[in-house]
């Protein structure tokens, strides 16, 4: 049974770079990296939430199977509209925030490789939300 969101693992040309952005001006936490014999970061997992990660690994990106595609990834915020305040005041490009058909708050951005990346928020009237 699926239960939640457990990670999602990109390929990225820059690891230090994705780190950067996604440490730095995301906020989020190095959970656990991995390392080579001689010491050298080739890949580093990212706390979303308690068991939530995006994980990423240094390659060379021709490498991705053919017909993998990833159209975003979307993380939930507290409070989109004061999220995107901070993320600006950090220097990040990204998008005023709108209210979706599903009823629920977004706002979008690219990391440094351009992959796409949706802020997301519940309302009462998401459709997301559990309705009892």
């Amino acid at each position: 049974m699926i239960i939640g969101h457990a990670h999602t693992c990109f390929t990225v040309g820059n690891l230090e770079q994705m780190i950067a952005f996604y440490v730095d001006k995301l906020g989020l936490k190095l959970a656990f990296e991995f390392r080579r014999e001689d010491g050298t970061r080739f890949g580093v997992y990212l706390r979303l939430g308690p068991r939530t990660f995006l994980e990423f690994f240094e390659g060379e990106l021709a490498a991705r199977a053919d017909r993998q595609s990833y159209a975003h990834i979307c993380l939930e915020c507290d409070d989109v509209t004061r999220t995107v305040v901070e993320l600006r005041s950090r220097g990040v490009e990204v998008s005023d925030p709108t209210l979706g058909m599903d009823h629920s708050w977004q706002a979008w951005l690219s990391d440094p490789q351009g992959n796409r990346i949706e802020l997301h928020s519940y309302t009462l009237a998401s459709w997301q939300t559990p309705h009892l």
